[in-house]
């Protein structure tokens, strides 16, 4: 019961943010996903139901470097994902931290992933 519960109100926290944040081609929404041994970022665009870029650190290039879902990892993850985006043609994007306060591991992703060249 309390499991479900604690899913339930995370569920409810990502429906809030996403009724305002919305991806489109000129700027993407940039999803980002964190489990307690990966992360996932993807920028996609809502309007056409198609992602532009996406990364995790189970992907060929980033397992070699082996990160981890903290802070360091978080922080060379963002440099990573923002070259990749930056590369794909991206500069500005939407972030939705999908339900996540913004501090940790998400505050250290999106700030390298501005540091890389990203608006947001």
């Amino acid at each position: 019961m309390k499991l479900q519960k604690k899913n339930l109100l995370a569920q409810k926290r990502r429906w809030r943010i996403r009724k305002t944040v919305r991806g489109t081609a000129a700027r993407p929404r940039l999803a980002l996903k964190l489990t307690h041994l990966h992360l996932y970022a993807q920028a996609i665009d809502d309007d056409a139901g198609k992602t532009l870029v996406a990364l995790s650190t189970t992907s060929k290039d980033l397992r070699a470097k082996k990160l981890r879902a903290n802070v360091a990892g978080a922080t060379a993850f963002g440099a990573a994902f923002g070259a990749k985006a930056k590369a794909a043609g991206l500069t500005t994007v939407v972030f939705d931290r999908a339900g996540r306060r913004y501090h940790g591991t998400v505050k250290s992703f999106a700030d390298a992933a501005r540091q890389a060249g990203l608006t947001f």
